[in-house]
């Protein structure tokens, strides 16, 4: 009775949270508890190459006749040779880039066949491991392949087969076959192969508008960022993860300057990499009249892609923070449908996370 009484007295609050499922829940970004690193390391990034693929030849058949003890006439056993091996590009989520392709990739050719009738050996295939988003053209510049998808395989150049032996030709009529095939030719093949990255949001505006600093201040990317133009040379993607294990993957993109549609700047080389994002954010310089940014960002769009300037996106004004930016995204508000964010200071970063959430549930759908 008194240790009953003792837990009667006693109020024992639970660390349990029920959460309640409902029409009304939003999705909220998790913050990583770990530090980011400070080392910048230098990548060589390669989004577009030329390669030249050659697949293996077949090895000879072997003319050859069996030695039997007491039996002059055994007849040929000869062996057929081994096929070429083939040159097969596959997507893996682990190549990031195209710096480790060589110019020629070339497969091993099979074996000859040998007496008693073996068979030459299989050349093993070469398997290049490239990017996820990867596109193949063949020389006349026609899109062959289309690698999208963690696993996805393009044979590019196929290995020759093995050529027949003596055996093979043994028939009624003739018993002893001098004959045999040498193996054919492998494929010889050049493609240029162009890589586009598979985010969902792209970050599209001019140079030093901030776009480096966002993605550091929204995911664990490290993006060089420094007070000049031009500073991100090539995409870097960043994971934004949601408690409800949803995770988004932004690209931030090189800046585009007026005439990038006529390879200007940096050019169109990069813009390859937006055509794959659900939705863009176009990230407009508050200190720098962003309207004008606006409208060259959307013009230079429409002249690369029509459909490209046609997908959804966000406005987002940044340097809030400074009164010059403050005054700019009031006059972009009652024009475009805005949001205004500091990525130094973190000023409705909450605020743009919903709205990348919206973004990509509308791509996605």
């Amino acid at each position: 009775m008194r240790l009953i009484n003792l837990f009667k007295s006693l109020k024992l609050t639970s660390q349990v949270q029920i959460v309640r499922f409902s029409s009304e829940y939003v999705p909220k970004p998790l913050r990583s508890l770990k530090a980011k690193s400070t080392r910048n390391t230098v990548q060589f990034y390669v989004d577009s190459f030329r390669v030249r693929t050659v697949g293996g030849s077949g090895g000879d058949g072997c003319i050859s006749f069996l030695s039997a003890w007491c039996k002059d006439h055994a007849g040929p056993d000869g062996g057929d040779g081994g096929n070429g091996g083939h040159v097969i590009f596959q997507a893996t989520y682990s190549s990031k880039s195209l710096n480790h392709v060589k110019s020629v990739m070339q497969a091993k050719h099979g074996e000859r066949g040998f007496n008693k009738e073996c068979n030459g050996k299989n050349a093993q295939h070469v398997v290049v491991p490239v990017p996820i988003g990867t596109i193949v053209r063949d020389s006349k510049g026609q899109v062959v392949a289309d690698l999208n998808a963690e696993g996805v395989m393009f044979v590019a150049a196929r290995g020759g087969a093995g050529g027949r032996g003596n055996k093979f030709f043994l028939t009624d009529t003739e018993q002893a076959p001098s004959v045999a095939e040498l193996g054919a030719v492998g494929e010889t093949n050049v493609y240029n192969l162009e890589v586009r990255s598979m985010a969902h949001i792209g970050l599209i505006g001019f140079p030093n508008a901030g776009k480096s600093t966002l993605l550091r201040a929204l995911t664990r990317a490290r993006p060089t960022v420094a007070p000049y133009p031009f500073t991100t040379l090539r995409p870097h993607i960043g994971m934004v993860q949601f408690d409800d294990y949803v995770q988004v993957a932004i690209a931030d993109l090189p800046g585009l300057i007026p005439g990038s549609h006529k390879n200007y700047g940096l050019g169109i080389q990069f813009l390859q990499h937006a055509e794959r994002c659900h939705g863009l954010i176009y990230l407009l310089d508050g200190t720098a009249d962003p309207l004008h940014q606006y409208r060259t960002l959307t013009h230079e769009l429409q002249a690369y892609s029509p459909s490209l300037a046609q997908r959804r996106g966000v406005v987002v004004v940044n340097k809030v923070d400074e009164e010059v930016a403050k005054q700019a995204c009031r006059e972009v508000g009652g024009r475009l449908q805005a949001i205004g964010i500091s990525a130094r200071t973190g000023e409705n970063l909450p605020q743009l996370l919903r709205a990348l959430r919206d973004l990509y549930d509308a791509g996605d759908s």
